[in-house]
């Protein structure tokens, strides 16, 4: 994928995601200073690692719970396709982010927890960790591929972005938030075709979120020749 932007377009693309993404998260706000994570970080590390090497119960750790988080968030994706106002369809989306941040591995969410706290604090290298120690324990829990391609997005790895959101989709095709970031990156690098069918796909998921419609009437005049 060609990288030949403007930094002017990077920043853009930063802010558009950060608003889009980052904020629709609902991520924890810091409650320390970048010298208080980076005190913290070798114990919080032990500690996940210590829950690693505990034996699974019944041969598959957290199995149930992780089946019933799965449940309660498709029910409520069905559910944000039918709602009628704007209102209600901002609820049941901070119902889903937090559902999506709950893997039912204690050790997954702690370092999901502290992943996301580093990144508050704008330790992006700490919060990289955090998410890739997600992805090599639970490599099927698509709410860390895409906290991860968040922060790629933002430092402009665009390929790195794109293939950790192709992965979110894979394990939560209907990941509204992963198609609005492709439909971003996309529009960034000047694939308008592209951008508009992330977007579109993001809307038959989530009709009423705000990014998606943003980026639909940007696009449709200079995709389709069609009036805004």
């Amino acid at each position: 994928m060609a990288m030949r932007l403007t930094g002017l377009l990077r920043v853009s693309a930063s802010l558009l995601a950060a608003a889009a993404l980052a904020a629709a998260c609902g991520q924890p706000a810091a409650k320390d200073g970048g010298a208080a994570a980076d005190k913290d970080k070798p114990s919080v590390a032990a500690q996940a690692d210590a829950l690693s090497a505990k034996p699974a119960e019944n041969g598959k750790p957290g199995e149930d719970e992780t089946k019933e988080i799965g449940n309660v968030s498709q029910e409520l994706l069905d559910k944000l396709k039918t709602i009628g106002s704007d209102e209600e369809a901002a609820m049941v989306e901070e119902e889903i982010w937090d559902a999506w941040l709950v893997s039912g591995s204690g050790t997954v969410d702690i370092l999901m927890k502290r992943g996301l706290e580093y990144q508050e604090q704008e330790d992006m290298e700490g919060a990289r960790e955090m998410f890739d120690r997600v992805i090599t324990i639970r490599p099927e829990y698509a709410e860390a591929w895409n906290r991860r391609a968040l922060l790629f997005f933002n430092d402009g790895k665009y390929d790195e972005a794109v293939a950790d959101l192709e992965s979110t989709l894979v394990h939560e095709p209907r990941h509204f938030g992963a198609w609005i970031g492709l439909g971003m990156i996309f529009e960034s690098i000047e694939r308008p075709e592209a951008a508009l069918l992330a977007y579109r796909k993001a809307l038959e998921f989530h009709p009423r979120a705000a990014a998606a419609k943003q980026g639909e009437k940007r696009l449709i005049r200079i995709v389709e020749g069609m009036p805004i």
